[in-house]
């Protein structure tokens, strides 16, 4: 299942069922689960685990050291789950030490062909980040979020669950669960409200999401006022209390 013209170091861990195209490259520290896919070209390098029935296509870099000038070719990790789709030019990179020292992807994510994730990133599951998508270091994203064409995200921010960056967002704040970020210096536009019911939301789950969006984002409350109402005004649903939770901590403050 590997091409002859593939370099694959002695003490790389592949599975049998492990497919490996023409002329990839993979590093000595790399371990690769079942019914895994490499394309042509690909370079695997780093302390880089990969799970199971992941299909990566050609010309990615996987595992290559981090972007980060204090990197001194310490032991970090990329650690990556399974039936992940990590298209062409996709740049996924490990930890650092002065980081959590590892990069955390989780299952069924789409990659789509140059997007890029720094280092000390945690990418939930089922996260779709279209062309060009970018994060840099340190950033997280909860489960279902969708990162449109082009758009970034500054370094220690965090996206919401099911949220939503439309293309070409510049986020350089934390962007709650559930709404769109839109815009250079990216702000909240509502909802996602076609993402909720796609998952699956109730109507009244909806709607409870709506008044607590509405009091944090529209009501021109102040952050502590805005919750203390949602708590009050709006069911405790298990979505409701991790917006809130969502929003008491970030650091980076939220985009409203």
């Amino acid at each position: 299942m590997i091409h002859p013209t593939a370099i694959v170091h002695p003490g790389a861990l592949l599975d049998g069922s492990v497919e490996v195209g023409p002329y990839a490259i993979i590093g000595e520290h790399v371990r690769i689960g079942k019914g895994s896919k490499v394309g042509a070209h690909t370079v695997i390098d780093g302390w880089t685990e990969i799970g199971e029935e992941n299909q990566i296509f050609h010309m990615a870099s996987v595992g290559g050291i981090p972007q980060d000038l204090k990197y001194k070719g310490e032991e970090t990790w990329l650690r990556i789950g399974n039936r992940n789709i990590i298209r062409e030019f996709t740049t996924l990179q490990p930890g650092t030490t002065t980081g959590i020292g590892e990069t955390v992807i989780g299952d069924n994510n789409l990659f789509m062909a140059y997007c890029h994730v720094a280092h000390d990133c945690v990418v939930g599951n089922r996260i779709i980040m279209a062309n060009g998508s970018t994060l840099a270091g340190h950033v997280e994203v909860e489960d279902f979020a969708i990162l449109g064409g082009l758009s970034a995200v500054h370094q220690f921010v965090r996206v919401g669950q099911s949220a939503m960056l439309s293309g070409g967002a510049m986020v350089g704040q934390d962007v709650l669960p559930y709404t769109i970020a839109t815009g250079n210096r990216a702000t909240s536009a509502g909802l996602n409200t076609v993402g909720l019911k796609r998952r699956g939301f109730s109507s009244e789950l909806i709607s409870g999401i709506k008044k607590a969006y509405r009091l944090l984002i529209r009501s021109g409350l102040r952050l502590e006022e805005a919750i203390e109402r949602i708590r009050n005004e709006v069911p405790q649903l298990p979505e409701i209390a991790h917006f809130v939770d969502f929003a008491e901590k970030s650091k980076r403050g939220l985009c409203r």
